[in-house]
């Protein structure tokens, strides 16, 4: 009823100009100028709803006044004949809401006058030439059908809008395709996101609780290998916290800043803080690695990083061989470490591997993860994306 009488009384700002072509029309009957007068405003009401946003605020209007669950509209907005539906919900709503309001008010003065003659036994009503006389209690009776009749016809307006709000205010089928698709790659980037924020978080904690071991344990007979490594902690949280800031300013959807780029140029740097933390590390780099570029290049880079971070995590020690091949066709990439036998010191979350999986897959390449022999895991992946000049 709320919802009905906004929109009525907000058409009103329309009714002077469906007014002039009616005036000008002086020798028109009353009727006909009623009848144009009516139309006009109708139009001039459609015309309003035609507005992008006008159907997002008669949208965001029916989920808190008529408690529809309406999805927000797309962003593309309706096409064809389906941009017909907001003209027609608003004429509907405006006719509604002054029907409500004309009918329901009528009915309601007719129940507060009815009971005010009783002491003087009569009370009346007369209605375009229709008349009718009641007198004692029969006026309270009348009176309180009229209140009744007031509050049907509010129940009648409100759920005849909650009927029509999804079918005309609702998404079109395009609309719904068009919301998928938002829904979709929003899903595609949190999950990217995600894949993100493991890896280097988990990388950097695994390294960071590494290589505070070891400063601990040479703090004494070593303080330049302990300072070392503690610069090394530094470096890589810092890194790790530019990844976790963007993250989260992405899942806020507040302006995040410019992504944060690691690339097979920092892999260098990378292998450093892998050897600070008392690794021995095996690189076999074939190529200038500033000639891979683009996504190709951020890929790898995520997937040795992970790869490196599963043996630190679950590798029994030992040398870890990392092997870059870039040709003409593609690029190589490899890393492989002892097995442990023990339990791991670290737990394991089982969403690293499924993650390099759906990521090289994404590339159009090949994965393999896996025993390499009896003490080996082999970590091995195809990106068959050509080399950028």
């Amino acid at each position: 009823m709320l919802f009905a009488s906004f929109g009525a009384a907000a058409s009103l700002a329309l009714l002077p100009l469906a007014l002039v072509p009616a005036l000008a029309w002086e020798t028109a009957p009353y009727g006909v100028k009623a009848a144009l007068c009516l139309l006009l405003w109708a139009a001039l009401t459609g015309v309003v709803g035609l507005a992008r946003t006008t159907r997002r605020v008669l949208v965001a209007s029916a989920r808190r006044l008529l408690a529809v669950p309406l999805p927000a509209p797309a962003a593309t907005g309706p096409t064809g004949a389906d941009r017909w539906r907001t003209p027609l919900w608003l004429v509907l709503q405006v006719a509604l809401g002054w029907t409500a309001l004309l009918l329901g008010g009528l009915l309601l003065a007719m129940g507060v006058a009815l009971p005010g003659d009783w002491t003087r036994s009569e009370a009346g009503v007369t209605l375009f030439n229709w008349s009718v006389q009641v007198s004692g209690a029969w006026s309270w009776v009348l009176a309180a059908a009229c209140i009744l009749l007031a509050l049907l016809v509010c129940v009648l307006v409100t759920n005849a809008q909650r009927w029509l709000a999804p079918r005309l205010l609702g998404p079109s089928s395009a609309e719904r395709l068009a919301l998928a698709a938002e829904r979709e790659q929003q899903l595609a980037e949190r999950n990217r996101l995600a894949h993100e924020l493991h890896d280097s978080i988990g990388h950097t904690l695994t390294a960071a609780t590494i290589q505070a071991a070891v400063a601990g344990e040479v703090l004494a007979a070593d303080p330049a290998a302990a300072r070392a490594a503690l610069r090394s902690i530094e470096e890589s949280t810092r890194a790790a916290l530019e990844d976790l800031d963007y993250v989260l300013g992405v899942l806020r959807e507040e302006q995040a800043g410019t992504a944060p780029t690691r690339t097979l140029a920092d892999l260098p740097e990378l292998l450093d803080r892998l050897r600070h933390a008392g690794a021995v590390v095996q690189p076999e780099l074939s190529a200038d690695l500033t000639q891979v570029q683009g996504t190709l290049s951020r890929a790898a880079y995520r997937i040795l990083q992970e790869g490196l971070t599963n043996a630190l995590r679950h590798g029994a020690g030992g040398p870890i061989a990392v092997r870059v091949a870039a040709g003409p066709d593609g690029l190589e990439l490899s890393v492989l470490n002892r097995t442990g036998t023990g339990p791991s010191a670290f737990p394991t979350s089982g969403h690293g591997l499924p993650g390099l999986a759906e990521r090289v897959r994404l590339l159009n390449g090949e994965f393999e993860a896996g025993p390499d022999g009896a003490q080996h895991w082999r970590l091995a992946v195809r990106l068959p994306v050509r080399q950028s000049a």
